[in-house]
């Protein structure tokens, strides 16, 4: 199964510089968006050949994730979640439309067969997966307490998730823009950033960690652990995305047991400035089912 993430820094916008290209040769079986700026029919209609859920935020022009599947992909939506706190919870405006928790079934049974298999064989889910776009955050503004506050609520909910497939329930990924390096491997320019620039701060870096050290596998650099990045965002000013001066800050999280299926992984990187359709590159990962 192929699952692609990417920040499309406005699905309209993507679609009218020929996202729909990269669609059609990428084919990926699940697509999981962030920054979607779009409502729910808007972006259904730029996603031909998919089934999506979208979660739009409710500040009109920011945020947005989604989650599409294939038509004819191995599995189908099941149960969605929208928001990372307690489903009795309302999260503050600027927290909506970055969290999406769709539940994957296997696709229904077409033999007679398969039809007389138990019914809830059917509907169990194989896979969790969430669309995350995390606060990018400045540094000394009210922007960066809005991030750690959300922070802290996809804590205890990466904990649940972690817990939950450790006690035999569906395995998790949660993929999408988190809009923090982890170290000097997932950023060009770490001197100057470092401890000075949003996304590449000590206590933003220290979350990342302890997910990871929990349990949690960071794909990628499972599969590519000695790399510079590859990274996958590009500053849309000066020469950032001509020198390869970029950040990793796309990421697939996945349970052990699921990471473990992950063969192979690309960064779908433009061949050049004019020909890119989002300032992020997405982040594709092929699985064993």
């Amino acid at each position: 199964m192929r699952v692609a993430t990417v920040n499309v820094n406005g699905i309209r916008a993507a679609a009218r510089k020929h996202m729909a290209t990269w669609l059609e040769a990428c084919a990926p079986d699940v697509m999981l968006l962030q920054e979607v700026r779009a409502d729910e029919t808007t972006a259904a209609a730029l996603l031909p050949g998919y089934e999506s859920v979208i979660w739009p935020c409710r500040v009109k022009g920011r945020a947005g994730v989604g989650v599409a599947v294939r038509e004819g992909a191995p599995v189908e939506v099941g149960t969605v979640r929208r928001g990372v706190s307690d489903p009795d919870t309302v999260e503050p405006d600027v927290d909506s439309g970055r969290w999406l928790e769709v539940d994957l079934t296997p696709v229904s049974p077409n033999t007679a067969a398969d039809a007389a298999a138990p019914a809830a064989a059917a509907t169990t889910p194989t896979l969790t997966v969430v669309s995350a776009y995390f606060h990018s955050g400045q540094v000394g503004t009210i922007k960066m307490d809005q991030k750690y506050a959300h922070l802290n609520l996809v804590d205890v909910r990466m904990a649940s998730l972690l817990a939950g497939a450790a006690a035999g329930g569906p395995d998790v990924l949660m993929a999408g823009d988190l809009n923090i390096v982890r170290s000097e491997q997932d950023i060009k320019n770490w001197r100057p950033n470092h401890n000075k620039s949003a996304g590449v701060l000590d206590e933003e870096i220290a979350y990342l960690e302890r997910w990871f050290g929990d349990g949690w596998v960071d794909v990628a650099r499972s599969l590519a652990p000695d790399a510079q990045g590859p990274y996958t965002w590009w500053s849309q000013r000066g020469q950032a995305f001509d020198n390869n001066a970029g950040w990793r800050i796309d990421y697939q999280v996945a349970t052990p047991r699921l990471a473990e299926r992950a063969r192979a992984f690309t960064v779908d990187r433009a061949a050049s400035y004019a020909e890119r359709w989002s300032d992020h590159a997405p982040l594709v990962v092929d699985y064993d089912l």
